[in-house]
């Protein structure tokens, strides 16, 4: 039986298993786009069962030698394939899902899966003073990519989810590996965004020299 996933349309439902492509230190997050490209036999045959069927696939992130136990169901929204084979793949992240269990491992990993879901215990002008202090911590817009840092903090200034701006943030501006496997898999989104804070303060003090 297919679940219904809070916090969506009601009419998407959640698939009951995921088929995974491994990598490492790859983190994908909700709201966001992920480019792939898809080169392996195995997960050209993922690809193709995909669209086939649900055109959801997620990415299994290896960190340390370990799977991380959540991911972000991606929805295929774009896909080309080349004449060797290979294709370029657009996911778009939909929501959070752990990991239940294994259908196979082999020719590529299919796992079961259950809605992860974010606790959230402030009010929401709370919430928003949050979002707030997290743009203003974003780095000093550079001539080179001026114009796309306004468009981005507009965006997210006006976007009424706070779950989804600091999943955008975490995507766009968190480059270490650690602090981004916190991100994916805390429930909590006060604590996502204190590692959020930190991680920004960082890259600011880098950018300032």
């Amino acid at each position: 039986m297919a679940t219904e996933l809070p916090g969506l349309p009601q009419h998407f439902k959640l698939p009951e298993t995921l088929g995974l492509i491994v990598l490492e230190d790859c983190f994908h997050f909700p709201g966001c786009f992920l480019p792939l490209y898809i080169f392996e036999q195995r997960y050209r045959q993922m690809l193709e069962d995909a669209l086939a069927g649900s055109r959801m696939i997620g990415v299994g992130t290896m960190v340390d030698g370990e799977l991380l136990p959540v991911t972000t169901l991606g929805l295929i929204r774009a896909s080309k394939k080349g004449l060797d084979g290979t294709s370029h793949v657009m996911l778009y992240g939909v929501t959070r899902v752990r990991f239940t269990g294994w259908v196979q491992e082999k020719p590529y990993r299919i796992a079961t899966i259950e809605p992860f879901s974010t606790v959230v215990e402030s009010s929401p002008e709370s919430l928003e003073a949050l979002r707030d202090r997290a743009l203003r911590l974003l780095p000093p817009v550079s001539p080179e990519c001026g114009e796309a840092m306004q468009k981005l903090r507009t965006l997210l200034s006006e976007m009424e989810c706070p779950d989804m701006v600091c999943d955008i943030l975490s995507y766009h501006f968190v480059r270490d590996p650690a602090a981004a496997a916190r991100l994916l898999t805390e429930p909590n989104l006060e604590q996502r965004y204190k590692i959020l804070f930190k991680q920004l303060d960082l890259l600011r003090a880098d950018v300032e020299g």
